[in-house]
C-alpha cells in the first residue's frame, strides 16, 4: 500500500512537472440524481434490473426520474420492491414531450398543456408526481409562450419543482411569471453561462438550484476548477449533481459518470461534497438527509 501510495505520488511528479500533487479522495456518501431520463429507446436495451443494478452500483439513492414519454417513469416509480431493494427511491417528475416533434413547440401547445394536467391527476402507481420537466427552451424568447407561463404558475401552486434546459436569460423570464417557482436548472447553463452569472442568478432567486451535469468548464482533468470550486463553496446548498440519460449511451456509461462526479466532490471539504451529491436534492424532495 505504501509503495502503491509513493508510485501514485512520484507519477503524479512527473506528470506535473516536478511539483507534487496528491489526487483528493473521492466522496463515498450517498448520491442524488437529479436528472435522470428512461426514454422509451432506453427500456429495450437496459431493462429495470440493469438500470437499478447500474443505480446501486454507483450509491445512488435517489433519482429524479422523467422520461419520453411518461411511461417510462411510471416503470421506474412503479417499482417499488427492486427500488427498495436496490436502495433507490424515485423522485417522479411528468415530463412535457409525448415524442420528439414536442421539444420545440410545447410552450406554446395547449394539448402539453391538458396532458400534464392528466398526468398529474392520475399519478404514478407509487403515489403523485412531484415536478415537471425536463423541458427545453432553445430560444429564450419562447420563455413567455403561454403554456410556459401556464406549466410555470401551476408548479408554484402546486408546489411542483421544474427540471428546465434553458440558457441565464430564460431562466430570469420563468422565475418572473412565478416567483418563488422551485426551478432546477439543467445544467446550470448548458451554453456556458460565467460563473460570476450563475452567481448573480441564484442570488437574485432564493429558489433556483443548478444541476451540474454536462457543466462547460466545470471540471479541468476531474478536478473542479477554481472558479467553481469558489461558487460551491460559496454556496453549497444551491448546487445538485445529475447524470442527465438523455441517450442510450449515457446509460452504458452510468457507473462511470457517477465516479466522475464522486472525484471532482472530493476535491470539496466533506460536508460540502455531501451537499451537493445528496443532501440538497433529499431535502427538496423531503428524503432523510442528514
Amino acid at each position: 500500500m505504501i509503495r502503491r501510495r509513493t508510485l501514485l505520488i512520484a507519477a503524479a511528479a512527473a506528470c506535473g512537472g516536478g511539483r507534487v500533487a496528491v489526487a483528493a479522495a473521492r466522496y463515498e456518501g450517498p448520491l442524488f440524481d437529479a436528472h435522470l431520463h428512461y426514454n422509451d429507446e432506453a427500456v429495450g436495451p437496459h431493462p429495470l434490473a440493469d438500470v437499478l443494478g447500474r443505480m446501486q452500483r454507483s450509491g445512488v439513492r435517489a433519482i429524479v426520474a422523467n422520461s419520453r414519454p411518461n411511461e417510462g417513469t411510471r416503470a421506474l416509480a412503479s417499482a417499488t420492491a427492486a427500488a427498495r431493494a436496490a436502495g433507490v427511491t424515485v423522485v417522479p417528475f411528468v415530463r412535457l414531450y409525448r415524442n420528439r416533434a414536442d421539444y420545440s413547440g410545447w410552450f406554446a401547445d395547449e394539448s402539453i398543456h391538458q396532458m400534464v394536467l392528466t398526468e398529474l391527476a392520475a399519478g404514478t402507481p407509487a403515489g403523485p408526481y412531484r415536478g415537471l420537466g425536463e423541458f427545453h427552451l432553445y430560444d429564450s424568447a419562447n420563455a413567455g409562450g403561454p403554456v410556459a407561463v401556464k406549466l410555470m404558475k401551476l408548479a408554484r401552486e402546486r408546489e411542483l419543482a421544474v427540471l428546465a434546459h434553458v440558457d441565464d436569460v430564460a431562466v430570469d423570464r420563468l422565475m418572473a411569471h412565478a416567483p418563488g417557482a422551485r426551478l432546477i436548472w439543467a445544467h446550470t447553463g448548458i451554453g456556458g453561462a460565467a460563473p460570476a452569472r450563475v452567481r448573480e442568478l441564484l442570488q437574485r432567486h432564493p429558489t433556483l438550484l443548478g444541476e451540474l451535469s454536462y457543466r462547460p468548464g466545470l471540471t479541468d482533468n476531474g478536478v473542479l476548477t477554481p472558479p467553481w470550486r469558489a461558487l460551491c463553496t460559496e454556496l453549497p446548498e444551491r448546487f445538485l449533481i445529475g447524470s442527465d440519460t438523455w441517450i442510450n449511451a449515457r446509460w452504458m456509461q452510468y457507473e462511470a459518470l457517477m465516479d466522475e462526479a464522486r472525484a471532482w466532490l472530493g476535491g470539496l471539504p466533506a460536508p460540502i461534497a455531501r451537499r451537493i451529491g445528496w443532501a440538497n436534492g433529499a431535502a427538496l424532495f423531503g428524503l432523510p438527509h442528514r
